[in-house]
Formats: C-alpha cells, structure tokens, sequence
C-alpha cells in the first residue's frame, strides 16, 4: 500500500507542517482514537497514479485540493486506509476546510468490501465533528454533504444496530442528489449508500426494484459521463452476478485506465469481461493491476488487493488458453501468500504434469490442501503412478464426507467433491472403464453446480470439461454437446468447451458456424495447442 512506499519530492512543502498541524488540530477527545501506523508519517502526492479526477473545493489552498482529489480517487479505488490519510493531508494543509474533514470522514465508513468496524467509527465520528464545526465557510453542496454524515455516524457506535444509520444516511443521501442533480459524484455517493444497502454477494434479479433503482442511479451518472471511475465501479459489482454483466461494459472499457496506479482499478474491468468471456481482455485488465501493484515499491502505483488480481488473472487466462499467464501469476501467487494449491492446479489444466514435482510445500487450509492434493494425484496418474492418485482419492472421499471447512463464499464439501469426481473419474478412464467414468464426472458436475456465485471461481475448469470428452469416447456425441453447451453458457467462449463442442459436432459430420468462428477467435490469444478434448 502507499503507506510503505518511498516518498516523492511532491510531499516536501507539507512534511515541515505534518506534525504541528496534528497536534494543533487534534482535540482532547480526537486524541484518544487509535491511528493505524502509517498515520505516524505524512502522506505522499503521486501523481503518476492518479487519474485527471477532480471535485472542486471552496479551499484556496492547492495543496489541499491536490490531497482532496486524491483522496477521492483512492476510495473509488477501495483503498480505504491512504484515502483516509489524503483526506487528512487536506485538512491539515487547510485546517479550515470543513469538507476535508467531511472526506476522511467518508473514507472511515462502510464501504462495499467491508462494514465499518468499532475501530474505525470513532475516527469516522471525530472527523464529522470537526467537519461540523465548519460549517459556516462551507460552501451550500458542502455544507449538504457534512450534514448528511450525521444520520451515518454515531457517537456510541453498535455494528448490530449498523443498517439502521445505512439506512437513514442513504435518505438523506437521495435528498441531496435530488438538491445537486448535475453532481455526478454526490449521485454516486448515493449509489454507494444505496449498494450498502444490498447484499454484497450472491446473484441479482433484474427484476428486483431495489436493483432497478440502484442500476438507473448509476446509469444515470455514466449516461453524462461514461468515463466516471466511481459509478462504473460500483455499476461493475451491481451488474457481475445478473444475467446481463454486459450493461457495465460501455463504461468497463474506460474504466482501467482512469486512475492508471491503483491497481484495483485496473483490474476492475475483468469483473464483467469474465462473465462475458472475454478473457483475453481480463488477463490484460489483470496485467494492468499487477503491474501497478509492482509500481507501488517505487512510488507510482497503489497496492489494492493484490492476490486477488493474481487470482483472476489466473483463473482468466486458464480459461482463455493462455497457460503462459495463468502458470506465472499462479506462481506469482504462491510467492505473496505462500498457497501453492493454485500453482499446482494451473499445471493441471494445462498438462505440465511433470512440473507437478517441483511442488514440494502444501499450503494451509483444508481445502486448498485439497486442491494440492487432487493435483499431485492427477499428475500422478497420468505419469503413470496409478496406486498414488487411488490413495489420494481415498483420502479425498473421506474429506468430502467429513469437511465443515468453508472457501470464501462456499461449501468446501463441494470444491472437494468435485474434484474428487473429476479424479475418480479420470482414474476409471485410465482403467478403460468409461460408463465409470462419465458417472464419476457426472458426480462431480452436481457438486460443482452447488457453488456459489464468485469471483473468480474457485476452480480453473469445468467437470463438465471431463464429462463432455468421455461422453465424445462413448459416442453419446448429443449428450457431449448437452454438457459443453451448458458450460458455454456458464463460462462464454472458453476455449475448452468450444473445443470439446465442436469435435463433438464433427462426430456426427455437422459444424455450426458460430463455435468455428467462436473457437477461431479464441485461439488467437491462446498459447497451447489442443489435439483431442481429454483432460
């Protein structure tokens, strides 16, 4: 994060003031809330990250205004903890400035990948206190914005009675969009308070009239300016899980580049380019944030999220072909967080079975031990180890009835039955066993459907890919296309399934156009060349 990186020269004409400015300005009761560290040091200008986002302040202080923008872009960029501390860069270059206060204010709040904690309210409350106390040079948006926070924050602060102030502060939000009508950032603001509103997670009707209500608000907003960082943003999340992820794409194309260094941004574009299959645009979007992640040790980029890039570019590019990018953020992956389960999946998908040695260390967690484990088994038997992978499948029959582990957002009985499936079934192939295998792979298709909604998805394939290529061995060449249309609908244009649907067509001396040109397209960005469609 931008705490820990070297500071620029921008940051000289404010370091002299930091540490007077503090003390002058923080109050007996201010002086009481705990700080994260980072607050211990002045906060840097990075201009080469931020984006040409600007909201003007009633403060003639540059300074100010500069810490007050990027600030702003930062909590766009959901990086909560350095917006927090450009917030206070501005007010304490402007001690005067009330909307300042108003900002760091904003940024301890909720937002959409965390609920304010006990440790951040009293900040949150000390920051509107101080933001209230100027309001009379505060211009009039100014002075609506500070006082909307006083239906958000509380004094004695209960995360159980938390939606009850959500609530009445995205009233009070609506009041003040309607009031400025033309201020593309206070309507996202009431998006956002909006969208906390909603469940973070899990699939979206776009029948729902809360949906309805929250998509036109920000709708809205691109409708004036599609290139807005912070509706797009949030229109990416309310629109992955509905059935048209294609509504953020217009804005989706714009949106990486509009604060070219928090990383965040960048990748966020792959939300919706990988529910509509575009992958080679999400390995890119990814690129682009891991890049920036990099940066930040040098000062030009802001860190947000950064396994999780690694993760969807990963998944991405598995599902686009492009081994080379998913096996190096796999690997890259491994290095940040020291899980190696993905590591060791992405050589399963794309056939480096003898790689499978260099992974020596499982990684923690039951069920990415599972997934390290399933790939060791996998390799195993396809180098010729049969006894290792039935060992292994024992041992992964036995966790599939007995785990209460969760992954993120699923079951882990479900990751682990489907690749236990996957495994038994590929282990009664070998066997010449066929009918065994397709009902194995049947097996671990119904556990993968019990999945959750995420993103990315746990796993970097389908058993539907397994399930389809047997039943092409088997002749059931209908049954095969069944299954590899399903996945195409489920996962848009990955080249497996393109693959698979289309050998299955050509069994019974039939093509369609649109999966030759579909699987044409895909393979352009893919490395690896597929000569049949076992696994």
């Amino acid at each position: 994060m931008a705490s820990n990186l070297k500071i620029g020269i921008r940051l000289a004409p404010f370091v002299a003031i930091f540490s007077i400015a503090v003390c002058a300005l923080t109050n007996a009761t201010a002086q009481e809330i705990d700080y994260p560290d980072s607050f211990n040091e002045p906060m840097a200008l990075f201009p080469d990250a931020m984006g040409d986002f600007h909201f003007p302040i009633s403060s003639d202080v540059a300074l100010a205004q500069e810490y007050f923008d990027q600030g702003f872009q930062l909590m766009y960029s959901f990086a909560k903890e350095d917006a927090a501390r450009s917030f206070q860069a501005s007010h304490i270059a402007d001690p005067d400035c009330g909307i300042c206060f108003w900002g760091e204010a904003w940024a301890w709040g909720s937002y959409l990948n965390g609920a304010m904690t006990t440790a951040q309210a009293p900040r949150a409350y000390a920051a509107m206190e101080q933001a209230l106390a100027r309001l009379d040079i505060a211009t009039s948006k100014e002075t609506d914005l500070i006082n909307s926070l006083q239906f958000r924050y509380v004094k004695d602060f209960d995360p159980e009675t938390r939606r009850d102030q959500d609530q009445a502060y995205a009233d009070a939000m609506r009041d003040v969009a309607a009031k400025h009508p033309n201020d593309l950032n206070i309507s996202t603001l009431y998006g956002q308070a909006l969208f906390l509103l909603e469940e973070r997670r899990g699939y979206r009707s776009l029948d729902d009239p809360n949906v309805v209500r929250l998509h036109n608000v920000l709708l809205g907003v691109l409708e004036k300016d599609i290139r807005h960082p912070g509706a797009c943003h949030l229109l990416v999340h309310a629109t992955e899980s509905t059935p048209k992820p294609e509504i953020a794409a217009p804005c989706a194309h714009y949106l990486g580049n509009s604060i070219p260094g928090a990383s965040h941004i960048n990748h966020m574009p792959s939300h919706t380019w990988n529910e509509m299959g575009l992958w080679s645009d999400a390995v890119r979007s990814n690129t682009l944030a891991w890049h920036s992640d990099q940066k930040a040790a040098f000062g030009k980029g802001f860190a947000i999220y950064p396994t999780h890039n690694l993760t969807m570019l990963y998944y991405a590019a598995s599902m686009g072909g492009q081994s080379s990018a998913s096996i190096q953020a796999a690997k890259d992956l491994a290095k940040l967080n020291k899980n190696t389960a993905m590591h060791a999946m992405s050589l399963i998908r794309f056939g480096r079975f003898d790689e499978l040695e260099g992974i020596t260390k499982a990684p923690k967690g039951e069920i990415n031990k599972s997934m390290y484990d399933f790939s060791k088994a996998y390799a195993a038997l396809k180098l010729g180890d049969v006894d290792t992978a039935k060992q292994i499948l024992q041992e992964l029959q036995e966790l599939t009835g007995t785990t209460q582990a969760r992954f993120r957002f699923h079951a882990g009985k479900d990751i682990v039955g489907t690749l236990t499936g996957i495994l038994r079934g590929e282990i009664a192939r070998t066997g010449g066993d066929l009918e065994g295998a397709a009902a194995a792979f049947r097996e671990a298709t119904e556990y993968y459907d019990n999945l959750n909604y995420d993103e990315p998805e746990p796993l970097p394939f389908s058993p539907r890919h397994w399930l389809g290529s047997v039943y092409i061995e088997l002749g059931a060449f209908d049954r095969a296309l069944s299954e590899y249309r399903q996945d195409l609908s489920d996962h848009p244009h990955n080249i497996w399934s393109l693959f698979g649907a289309q050998k299955a067509l050509a069994a019974t001396g039939e093509s369609e156009r649109f999966i030759d040109k579909d699987l044409a397209e895909a393979m352009q960005y893919a490395d690896i060349w597929l000569q049949d469609t076992k696994h």
